[in-house]
C-alpha cells in the first residue's frame, strides 16, 4: 500500500494530492451512505482526508495506515479515532466489527487487491457495506498532463506505468465479483484549482510519487526542458486555472 516511502512526507502528499482527496471525500462517504453513528473503517488511511469526512459525519471511526509516520499524524489529529498499523490485506480487527470498510485512492497500491477487499468483507457485519474509489486512468487531467510531459521527454518508465492496475471500472468491478450483493458505481468528479504554473510546479515538487520524485531530480537545461514539457500539457495557463479528476467508486453489501 501507499506509504511515505511511495510519495514522500505526508505535508508532501496532502500538497500533491490532498486538494483533490479532500473534496473526494464527502462524494464518496455520501456514495457508500455513511451515517452516523455507524461504525466505519478507513483502509490506507493516508493523511486522513476520508477519516476527517468518516469523524465530521459522526460516526465511530477506526482507520488502518501500513506507514507509521502517517499513523502517527492520524492518531494526533483523530485521538477519538482506532487508528491503528496495517495493511488492507491483515486488518486487525474481528469478523463484523463494523457497518462500513471503505477505502479511497489506495487499492492501485495494494500488494493483493483481491486479498484486500476479502478482509474489508470480512470485518464488516452481514448486510454491511465495502466500498473503493480509485482515479481512472484516463480521467484525471494532473496525471495525464504529467505522464504525456515525461513522456515526450523520454523520463516515462513503461514497466512502471504498465504495472497501475486496478484504474478502471472494468477492473474495480471485477473485485466485487464473489460475495457481493447489490453492487453499484459511480463516477466521482472533482475539480482542484492552482493559482498559477509556479503552484502546480511548487505542488509536484514536494517528492510526492514518481512524477514528484522525478521533478526534484532536475536541475539546469533539465528542468527547464521539463517545466516547458509539463506547462505545454496544461495548456500553458496565464494564470489561474483548475484541473478536473475522475474516480470509479464502487460498493458491494456483504
Amino acid at each position: 500500500m501507499r506509504s511515505v516511502a511511495a510519495f514522500g512526507s505526508a505535508a508532501a502528499y496532502d500538497g500533491f494530492m490532498g486538494r483533490y482527496s479532500v473534496p473526494l471525500a464527502p462524494q464518496f462517504a455520501a456514495f457508500a451512505r455513511i451515517q452516523e453513528h455507524m461504525r466505519a473503517v478507513d483502509v490506507g488511511a493516508g493523511t486522513g482526508a476520508l477519516t476527517s469526512e468518516l469523524v465530521r459525519l459522526g460516526a465511530e471511526v477506526a482507520a488502518a495506515e501500513p506507514d507509521e509516520a502517517f499513523v502517527d499524524a492520524l492518531r494526533r489529529r483523530f485521538p477519538s479515532a482506532d487508528v491503528q498499523v496495517a495493511v488492507a490485506e491483515a486488518l486487525p480487527w474481528a469478523n463484523g466489527s463494523f457497518d462500513a470498510a471503505v477505502s479511497q485512492l489506495v487499492v492501485a497500491f495494494m500488494r493483493d487487491a483481491r486479498a484486500g477487499v476479502l478482509e474489508m468483507r470480512r470485518v464488516v457485519r452481514r448486510g454491511g457495506v465495502v466500498a473503493l474509489c480509485m482515479w481512472d486512468r484516463d480521467g484525471m487531467q494532473m496525471l495525464g498532463a504529467l505522464q504525456r510531459a515525461r513522456e515526450a521527454l523520454g523520463a516515462l518508465d513503461p514497466a512502471t506505468e504498465a504495472g497501475m492496475r486496478h484504474r478502471t471500472r472494468e477492473e474495480l468491478e471485477a473485485l466485487f465479483d464473489d460475495g457481493f450483493e447489490h453492487k453499484t458505481t459511480e463516477l466521482l468528479v472533482v475539480d482542484a484549482g492552482y493559482a498559477d504554473f509556479a503552484d502546480f510546479w511548487d505542488a509536484l515538487r514536494g517528492g510526492a510519487n514518481q512524477s514528484g520524485r522525478w521533478a526534484d531530480s532536475l536541475t539546469g537545461s533539465a528542468l527547464q526542458d521539463a517545466q516547458a514539457a509539463v506547462f505545454r500539457e496544461l495548456g500553458a495557463p496565464s494564470g489561474a486555472f483548475t484541473l478536473r479528476a475522475e474516480a470509479w467508486a464502487v460498493a458491494g453489501r456483504t
